[in-house]
């Protein structure tokens, strides 16, 4: 079994250009630019994007499982769903076996606009000009960034 163990910091170990959160936030504003002007005539933001997503592969869903999926809290998620439910995508009607809990569906308007979305993954890449492999690289590498601050908490 391999051991990790930290290697000493060698030279100025604040310099900006070596902090992993600033190249994650430059990088997650930089692409999000990607994403802006592909979102914008499907009517929605890079958070109702990533919303929707959730819905067009596991709907109908719970609220709190639509939460627990993308990792936001209700305080977050409530205004995005209300937003894409007056946009006419979505309807978030009481379940009859528990009225305090609400199921999260698409309309049939927000799962025609999936036709349109599934052209942003290969536009996305496109820009980035990047290979899809070395992007997926990319992917594992930050999903185990994600679960080790996770399990770092």
């Amino acid at each position: 079994m391999a051991t990790t163990t930290s290697p000493a910091l060698t030279g100025n170990p604040l310099e900006l250009e070596r902090q992993v959160c600033f190249a994650l936030s430059v990088a997650s504003r930089t692409v999000l630019s990607v994403y802006r002007p592909l979102l914008e005539p499907m009517g929605l933001t890079h958070p109702q994007y990533l919303v929707m997503l959730a819905l067009w592969q596991h709907a109908p869903m719970p609220v709190k499982d639509v939460g627990a999926l993308l990792q936001l809290d209700s305080g977050t998620l409530s205004p995005l769903l209300k937003r894409l439910e007056a946009q006419g995508l979505v309807t978030r009607p009481r379940n009859p076996q528990d009225e305090r809990a609400l199921t999260v569906s698409l309309t049939p308007r927000g799962q025609a606009l999936r036709e349109q979305a599934e052209r942003i993954p290969e536009q996305v890449v496109a820009r980035l000009g990047m290979e899809v492999a070395e992007l997926e690289d990319l992917h594992r590498a930050l999903t185990r960034v994600i679960e080790a601050a996770v399990a770092g908490r």
